[in-house]
């Protein structure tokens, strides 16, 4: 754990850093040191999965609450009970109900907490990202992700033991998994109850371990997913596909698999929410004299008329030409911002027009902008 740097420096954020804080250092560093952007860069790879790592704990507010807590120890199992807030002078119990039950085989405090060994369990859940573009994440898009995970083994078929033979019971715990020390003290007799050494745990043993598990009743395979990312999905946001995780024991059902997504800016559309906002150019003529323009949209290309002599930074709300939202039909907005490219490079010619044009103008508009820029004037002197 101590090779690991803390989160809030792999971000570059303070502590008490905000939400919208820790997004945008998120996006800016996973940006800087994408893969699609280092192809073969073994640096660059490991800078992202460590950004990754962190955003992920340190967006989620009760992760965040842990690690601040705790530290990495928070998630480390070797940390008392997992991290997850364990009290680690007390050798790792994670409550004063372990150390009782320790000591006192749960007696009093609801009966043991061991469970039954041969249970079914369920597996645990793995993780993993895909990337894509901002088109995509609008429309919806198939993708296929690689990931390593534990399966049933095909031979023992999760016994663990070798073709032919089947685990037997545990002797010295008779398939509970636990057993119970008495021990005699100045305070009477007390129970003390560990789990089995012999079986650890387990509640079985096996004398003749399958060849292709050593034992262990799974194996580690990569497989290619087919992922369905649904039309609206935002960046950050994570899929779970149930199912996708590791085995479970005992004939358990698999965990899940939980796919992170991280959305590739765009270099025309910028996404709030679900409303999509954009830049729309026009030439000085067109502002002044108004026209009919072509407004690229993400469900498409709109025709807009622009009024005559519309100003600088107006903004035109077309409904419903937003971003579908997620899992229903409705979509956002469409807004779009007014600028005007002011031409460069004018010929004498070109000066000498527009300088009549300005003579034209009526002496009361005239007067007007004359008392407006003399205002300015007078509050910068």
């Amino acid at each position: 754990m101590a090779d690991k740097r803390d989160y809030y420096e792999v971000l570059g954020v303070q502590k008490g850093a905000s939400d919208d804080d820790i997004k945008k250092a998120f996006r800016k560093l996973a940006r800087q040191y994408h893969p699609d952007l280092h192809p073969d860069d073994k640096e660059a790879e490991a800078k992202f999965k460590e950004i990754n790592e962190a955003y992920e704990v340190l967006s989620d507010k009760d992760k965040r609450a842990k690690y601040d807590q705790f530290g990495h120890a928070a998630f480390d199992p070797s940390y008392g009970a997992g991290g997850g807030g364990g009290m680690g002078g007390f050798g790792g119990f994670s409550d004063m109900g372990d150390i009782f039950e320790s000591f006192f085989g749960g007696m009093g405090f609801g009966g043991s907490r061991y469970s039954n060994p041969n249970a079914p369990r369920r597996g645990s859940d793995i993780e993993t990202s895909v990337s894509i573009d901002f088109m995509e994440a609008c429309n919806g898009v198939k993708k296929k992700v690689r990931v390593k995970r534990s399966e049933t083994c095909p031979d023992c078929k999760g016994s663990g033991a070798s073709a032919g033979t089947q685990p037997k019971t545990c002797p010295d715990c008779n398939g509970t998994g636990t057993r119970r020390v008495t021990q005699r003290t100045p305070f009477g007799n007390i129970s003390q109850q560990s789990v089995c050494t012999r079986c650890g745990g387990k509640g079985k043993i096996v004398d003749s371990p399958c060849r292709t598990c050593s034992g262990r009743g799974a194996v580690m395979k990569s497989a290619e997913k087919e992922v369905d990312i649904p039309a609206g999905i935002d960046d950050g946001q994570t899929l779970r596909v149930q199912g996708g995780g590791n085995a479970g024991t005992n004939g358990g059902q698999y965990g899940d698999l939980h796919i992170r997504v991280d959305v590739r800016p765009d270099a025309i559309f910028e996404r709030d929410g679900y409303d999509v906002w954009t830049e729309v150019p026009l030439t000085y003529t067109q502002a002044a004299l108004g026209a009919e323009i072509i407004v690229p949209t993400v469900d498409g290309k709109v025709k807009y008329t622009v009024p005559e002599g519309v100003q600088v930074g107006t903004v035109v709300r077309l409904r419903g030409k937003g971003i579908k939202k997620l899992y229903r039909s409705d979509r956002g907005d469409h807004y779009m911002k007014i600028t005007v490219e002011i031409p460069k490079n004018l010929t004498k010619e070109q000066k000498q027009k527009l300088k009549a044009f300005e003579d034209s103008l009526s002496e009361k508009n005239y007067q007007k902008r004359q008392t407006f820029f003399d205002k300015i004037k007078e509050k910068f002197k």
